[in-house]
């Protein structure tokens, strides 16, 4: 990579990797975006510096980026067999710090102009993840159930909501005990880009947070707590990353292998389509922007296709039994 990168040098009488500006146009850039996006396309920049021998995308002076800087990137980017939405986020992280450099008067109109020619990998890739069968949301959720500690009662219902109301992580760790009304199963719900939607929880998934709600009362603040080693809550909001661990270890309880916190969503839109909600409707549970993204997790076009193979005959029956 160091090889192929040309490398973004500081001009004569620029600023140094270590003066402030260097700095600006990374900083500017992620301060725009949401907590998760924030650090997702952080990561993506630093893995960039890295291979450019930087420590970190704090270290590099973006406002000396060039064309020839970008599409070298982008070519070394192809070149590792990467999905194309995994380069075009790259490139995308790294024209936002162009954008505010830009902004910061670092970078002039005309190479700033110059980078948005720089286009986008074409070409698509089978979508990640899988769908939970029902027995595996079963096996979860017996786990829980059978985990008499706060712990467990707390897991059933994060998972009920994954599962039955398709919450991202971040969406669940956001909640706050205002946000949900038990007698109406209403639940506010803030996502990307700083959306309120209304979502209903119903049937298990509302027995599961009565179940939790008995044992954390109605105390206003985030709607689910840690639990220490010790079985004790701590009033203090979750992380994203305790979803994930617990979610991690509850799968291993139950067997269920291969399992990520992005199925229960996947699950969730899927099933729903599956049983024949219009895709608005589905969109707007989901909380997506564009309805091209609810698209993505129709399962229903693979079973068209799954039939019309089946009707293909192929004329073989197979080896005759051989005789000794």
């Amino acid at each position: 990579m160091r090889d192929l990168i040309p490398t973004i040098a500081a001009k004569p009488g620029a600023p140094s990797f270590e003066a402030p500006s260097s700095r600006l146009a990374v900083r500017c850039y992620l301060a725009s975006l949401a907590p998760t996006g924030r650090r997702s396309m952080r990561a993506r920049l630093d893995a960039v510096a890295r291979t450019m021998g930087a420590p970190d995308c704090e270290t590099i002076p973006w406002q000396n980026m060039r064309y020839q800087h970008l599409q070298a990137i982008r070519a070394q980017l192809l070149g590792r067999d990467l999905a194309p939405a995994s380069v075009n986020a790259t490139l995308c992280a790294l024209r936002g710090v162009a954008t505010a450099a830009f902004n910061l008067g670092l970078l002039s109109a005309e190479d700033y102009q110059r980078l948005r020619q720089v286009k986008a990998a074409r070409g698509e890739r089978l979508p990640a993840g899988r769908a939970l069968s029902i027995g595996e949301a079963t096996a979860l959720l017996d786990t829980c159930a059978n985990d008499t500690t706060t712990a467990g009662a707390r897991d059933a219902a994060i998972i009920g909501l994954l599962y039955g109301a398709g919450l991202r992580r971040a969406e669940a760790v956001g909640l706050d005990r205002e946000d949900y009304d038990p007698a109406t199963g209403e639940l506010r719900v803030r996502g990307k880009g700083n959306k309120q939607r209304l979502l209903y929880v119903t049937n298990g998934a509302g027995t599961a947070m009565g179940d939790w709600l008995q044992l954390r009362g109605d105390e206003p603040g985030p709607l689910f707590w840690p639990v220490n080693r010790g079985g004790h809550w701590e009033r203090r909001r979750m992380s994203g990353q305790a979803i994930y661990d617990m979610l991690r270890k509850r799968a291993e309880q139950a067997g269920a292998t291969n399992l990520s916190p992005m199925d229960f969503r996947r699950t969730f839109i899927g099933d729903l389509l599956d049983n024949g909600t219009d895709i608005v409707t589905v969109q707007h549970l989901a909380g997506h922007a564009n309805i091209t993204t609810t698209a993505q997790y129709d399962r229903r076009p693979e079973e068209t296709k799954r039939a019309a193979m089946q009707l293909r005959s192929v004329p073989y029956s197979g080896r005759p039994q051989l005789t000794a």
